[in-house]
């Protein structure tokens, strides 16, 4: 009975997930699809700069979920009301303090990455447009963070799931609206982003309002001040903060080293990213499964239920690693053809496929692992097992370039993903089973 208890929770909580992190890629091609509209081939690129540079600035921020989720799901567990509030307030106050920081320099931060970005002026030209309006959307996404870690913790993914729904559909709507009929162009693309936003942080506070209310009365002003929650947090944000600069060290690092082996093997890299994304949305709903469910019976001192979540969390993953396997030797050349018509391209693929075919299977153990150590707030283990990680991914390459090519890059990949798994297996018994 709590075997099936839960497994009735684990989907419960991963379901809505993957359903939300569905969305997010249908919205990346849909402003892409928007720009192709305006005429200009340099509409795109300057789309896609100016995406980048959001991806460079809130990359680092994912403390902000990573940190609310973990605390207020083992507060969650001991129904610790008062810590659940205090734990949202708070992030939010550190969300809206670094918006601020972030608007302060956005006009350093953005020149210093486009005189470094290899374009012509006119894409960034459309980059600065683009950057410039939707950057006026930092205080709602650093919100969002935590709205989405802190529903996470309270075990109700379904509102978050809302939210993101809600923000991508008025996004795609807004901005076909304001850069086709009303002639904004780029431009356009970037306010309909701006107020989708702002209408996602709007969603967020009506559902607090609708359905956790009662846990705001928990709290007050002093408990929000108190010197130890803001402590804890800062400490696990801190290394959780390491944690997401070296995963910025490998993703980034291997875009930039790819791009030496020419545009061809570039676009196949890049292609080869996105077709793995498509596992990751799934995956991940089972990874936020365990950021709530560890934490809960953390808070709870329940180590009968924790095991047993922490088993039937790594049979999902690897149920869903399997299937994607399959998933992509059966359907690799129709994947191929839908992310690009270009025969070089398709052709150049076909000696990179296996990475494809593999990388799920290799991947879902320290997925797995990930929302397991977030729900534990294990922040030293977070951070020691990714630097492991950087330097498994950075001398298998380095070490193999010379022999091998770029297929060094793509076995320095698959070092980091292996090498984290058992960082995290060694780790587990002193940062997570002993924490109850």
């Amino acid at each position: 009975m709590i075997a099936k208890s839960i497994n009735k929770q684990i989907l419960h909580l991963a379901i809505p997930s993957i359903l939300a992190g569905i969305t997010i890629p249908l919205v990346g091609m849909a402003d892409t699809a928007i720009a192709g509209r305006l005429g200009s081939a340099t509409a795109i690129g300057g789309i896609a700069i100016g995406s980048m540079l959001f991806d460079l600035l809130y990359w680092n921020f994912g403390f902000l979920r990573i940190s609310t989720a973990g605390i207020t799901a083992q507060a969650y567990g001991r129904s610790d009301y008062s810590e659940m509030a205090r734990t949202g307030i708070q992030g939010l106050a550190i969300a809206v303090g670094f918006a601020m920081v972030i608007m302060l320099i956005q006009w350093p931060f953005a020149n210093l990455v486009l005189w470094l970005a290899q374009a012509s002026p006119e894409i960034k030209e459309y980059a600065r447009q683009y950057f410039f309006i939707r950057i006026w959307a930092a205080p709602a996404v650093l919100s969002l963070f935590v709205f989405r870690g802190w529903f996470i913790g309270l075990q109700n993914t379904a509102a978050s799931m809302i939210i993101d729904i809600v923000i991508n559909a008025t996004n795609v709507g807004m901005s076909i609206y304001l850069a086709l009929p009303c002639g904004m162009g780029v431009k356009g693309i970037a306010l309909g982003t701006l107020i989708a936003q702002y209408t996602g942080l709007i969603c967020g506070i009506i559902l607090v309002m609708l359905r956790f209310r009662k846990y705001l009365g928990h709290v007050n002003l002093h408990s929000v001040l108190k010197e130890s929650g803001w402590k804890r947090f800062f400490s696990l944000s801190g290394n959780v903060f390491v944690r997401s600069l070296c995963m910025l060290l490998i993703y980034t690092g291997f875009t930039f080293m790819a791009a030496k082996y020419g545009d061809t093997l570039l676009a196949v890299a890049t292609i080869m990213m996105k077709l793995l994304l498509l596992y990751g949305y799934i995956v991940d709903g089972f990874a936020y499964a365990g950021e709530a469910l560890v934490g809960k019976y953390i808070g709870a001192e329940d180590k009968k239920s924790l095991m047993l979540s922490i088993r039937y969390l790594f049979i999902w993953g690897g149920g869903v690693g399997v299937l994607s396997t399959v998933a992509y030797i059966v359907g690799d050349q129709w994947l191929l053809r839908l992310m690009t018509s270009t025969r070089e391209v398709i052709d150049a693929a076909q000696p990179f496929l296996p990475w494809l075919y593999g990388m799920p299977f290799i991947s879902c153990l320290t997925f797995m692992w990930d929302g397991i150590y977030i729900g534990a707030t294990a922040g030293p283990a977070m951070r020691n097992t990714m630097l492991i990680a950087v330097a498994a991914f950075y001398i298998c390459y380095f070490s193999l370039m010379e022999p091998l090519g770029i297929q060094a890059l793509w076995i320095g990949y698959a070092a980091h993903l292996v090498s984290r798994s058992i960082a995290q297996t060694v780790m587990a018994r002193k940062y997570v089973f002993n924490k109850v």
